[in-house]
């Protein structure tokens, strides 16, 4: 998935754990070969390559992550939108050596095929469709919290009743340590991700932050990060970073992205009107913003 996943378990056995970690791995590219852009095999790459043609057949839990997907869009009002697809790779590709500026009518012509109304669902006969040719689908906004997901239940069903699996800052943490404390997890300093600002002591619970300080590019001088607004196809500004806190890796994942996108005051207006989710915001001044079940010391 172009990240780092680490697991951790609580095990008395070292050759158990690493045996049942393995089990863990294996579910991870599992579905990393689902969901990947990298391999035109995957099944959202088919969805793709037949967009404006005709719907594809899924198995049911791409079909349902796609789903899930669609409710989050029209929670944030569009902010997270997984047809960004249609901009990430020719408009703004990080993972390249970009040393200019994209045109703003190639970014306009393109923002019109970002629209998650027209992902077309059908669930009796489990298929996708794009509606208008050139749109493309990416989970990069959700899939490392729901693989870190996955991941938790085949750990859990194996019998792990600790462990923590941290998808590059997107992670799930339940039960306790063994000195039978929660797991303390830091929060990256968007100055410099390799320290914390902050910690949370946790169980039973995930974190996810998006930040523009792990992937970015640097043109004629100014930072532009990675987080693109679907309404323009340019990149956010205001914002360094959002920690989201919630029960699920998925929708933590999912939820730090249009946060940022929708700016401080609106972003932390949707997160208070919502039950069982924590945010944190971090603005280009180092301020630091919290929704109301949040507590800093």
């Amino acid at each position: 998935m172009g990240n780092r996943f680490e697991i951790s378990v609580v095990n008395e056995k070292e050759e158990v754990a690493a045996a049942i970690i393995q089990k863990a791995i294996a579910e991870i590219q599992r579905i990393e070969k689902l969901l990947t852009t990298f391999d035109e095999n995957s099944q959202a790459n088919l969805i793709n390559r037949h967009a404006g043609i005709k719907p594809v057949r899924v198995d049911k839990e791409v079909f349902d992550l796609i789903l899930r997907s669609k409710r989050i869009s029209e929670i944030t009002q569009g902010a997270f939108d997984i047809t960004y697809g249609s901009i990430d790779k020719s408009l703004w590709n990080f993972d390249k050596n970009m040393t200019s500026l994209p045109d703003s009518i190639t970014a306009r012509k393109l923002v019109r095929l970002i629209n998650y109304r027209n992902i077309i669902l059908n669930e009796a006969k489990c298929t996708v469709f794009l509606k208008e040719e050139g749109m493309r689908i990416g989970f990069g906004g959700i899939g490392k919290g729901y693989a870190a997901e996955k991941a938790k239940m085949v750990l859990q069903e194996e019998g792990v009743t600790s462990g923590i699996v941290n998808a590059a800052g997107d992670l799930v943490a339940w039960g306790y340590q063994p000195d039978g404390k929660p797991w303390t997890i830091g929060i990256a300093d968007p100055n410099s991700a390799r320290n914390q600002f902050s910690s949370l002591e946790i169980t039973d619970m995930s974190v996810a932050t998006s930040g523009n300080y792990e992937k970015f590019v640097m043109i004629n001088g100014k930072k532009y990060s990675h987080t693109i607004d679907p309404k323009t196809g340019l990149p956010i500004t205001g914002i360094k970073s959002v920690t989201i806190i919630c029960s699920n890796a998925e929708v933590a994942d999912a939820m730090a992205t249009p946060v940022m996108i929708m700016g401080i005051k609106v972003g932390l207006d949707m997160i208070n009107q919502m039950r069982g989710i924590g945010c944190i915001i971090v603005d280009d001044n180092d301020k630091i913003y919290t929704s109301k079940n949040i507590n800093l010391k």
